[in-house]
């Protein structure tokens, strides 16, 4: 008889199993899912992001919300011992830009294969197609503990299982076609946990100016995105980033999209904008004798054909379109207020925030089981005993570049 359950087999579920076998436990891994790891697989685009190779500290640092809880749990398995954790496995893993650890096969479907072979050696149990309906809460006193629980067998068949100590590692509410589905969530609120409502992060943006859906598919690299807001009347920088972005039907995505995306949730009210700095690399002074060269150059051609050199060919309509200068000017008859006030539209580009896109689309999910409930040494529930929230069910998210699944595997390997 299993002395541990945990419910959802994905990353953290997983881990859970390996650790607490390597413990010397008799863990139970129930699935409701056909195979485990179903989100793992498309993370990182199909090649699973594993972690960041990165100090510990650089690892808090990319955490967006509530970063002190994780504390104990990134020092007890920071990202050193994840890589080393794989490698013993059998994965060969790599380093690439910006520290991003990969598997070197680059298929996801490598770090599915080691863990649930690692599984079945150590004899965990596995339930696939099994749905927890139900978990049991005692209370003995003033003493609340877990019992059991019910689930759906792939029969069909409602069945009951009883235990003293389960592990919720459902996964927030993002790509619910995987199965992240709110599970956890719901059951924690039944139980009267504090929770933080969920809601989308590292999502695309869209954005009110109707050109991006002319533009789509252009991509921007070595850009600065600054999202800024009014509060109290006066603007606010919310999050910037260099890096790269992209222009979609709807707004924009990429890199330094999504991550800002995971900043200005709460922003959404408040006038809500994106400068883009086209050319962060050049102070408006050098811009402005960067474009003095180019028009020496198309002295004698329209405005409209003079920018060839400057930006990419999609964007010069639009950045013609804002300028408020006649596309068909001679560059010879350009005043320097319209140079002037075009090196400040390449510097500041602003669009405005019309919303995130939703949770089918998020990375993952802000929001969960507020981190105020849980023990952070141990992942267990303050008020309900052999409870235990792991993973992204809690309230806890990261930046791209792996930061979210380190979460998954330090607070898996965290339980006790």
């Amino acid at each position: 008889m299993s002395d541990v359950i945990i419910v959802g087999g994905g990353a953290a579920g997983m881990m859970a199993g390996i650790m607490l076998a390597e413990k010397g436990y008799n863990p139970t891994i129930i699935e409701k899912n056909d195979r485990l790891g179903r989100k793992l697989f498309i993370t990182g685009k199909g090649r699973c992001n594993l972690t960041n190779n990165c100090s510990t500290e650089e690892l808090l640092k990319n955490v967006v919300t509530n970063s002190k809880f994780l504390y104990s749990a990134f020092y007890g398995f920071d990202a050193a011992m994840t890589m080393s954790f794989f490698e013993e496995l059998g994965l060969k893993i790599k380093t690439e830009r910006g520290g991003r650890v990969f598997p070197v096969s680059d298929h996801s479907s490598d770090v599915i294969s080691v863990m649930s072979t690692k599984l079945k050696r150590l004899g965990v149990k596995i339930m696939l197609n099994t749905t927890v309906i139900d978990i049991k809460v005692t209370e003995d006193g003033d003493t609340k503990r877990v019992s059991g629980l019910s689930y759906v067998n792939e029969q069909g068949k409602k069945e009951h299982i009883a235990c003293e100590n389960i592990v919720i590692a459902t996964g927030g509410v993002s790509y619910p076609l995987t199965g992240s589905t709110g599970d956890g969530i719901k059951w924690a609120k039944e139980f009267g946990l504090n929770i933080s409502e969920p809601r989308p992060a590292l999502v695309p943006i869209e954005i009110e100016e109707g050109f991006c859906k002319d533009i789509m598919g252009l991509a921007l690299k070595n850009i600065q995105a600054t999202f800024v807001a009014k509060v109290k009347n006066k603007d606010k920088v919310i999050y910037s980033e260099f890096g790269e972005m992209l222009f979609t039907h709807f707004g924009v995505s990429g890199p330094v999209i999504l991550s800002g995306s995971s900043f200005v949730g709460k922003y959404l009210d408040s006038d809500l904008r994106l400068r883009i700095d086209l050319k962060p690399a050049l102070t408006e002074e050098q811009l402005n004798e960067r474009i003095l060269r180019d028009f020496s150059q198309n002295i004698n051609k329209q405005f409209r054909n003079s920018l060839s050199d400057l930006l990419p060919k999609k964007l010069i309509p639009v950045i013609i379109d804002i300028s408020g200068i006649d596309q068909y000017k001679k560059v010879n008859e350009i005043t320097k207020e319209e140079r002037l006030k075009l090196v400040k539209l390449l510097k500041c580009m602003e669009l405005h925030v019309k919303g995130l896109r939703d949770l089918n689309e998020a990375i993952i999910t802000q929001g969960g089981v507020s981190v105020k409930e849980i023990n952070p040494h141990t992942m267990e529930s303050k008020s309900i005993k052999g409870l235990r929230f792991i993973g992204e069910v809690l309230d806890v998210d990261a930046l791209t570049g792996g930061f979210n699944l380190q979460i998954a595997w330090s607070t898996a390997a965290s339980i006790e």
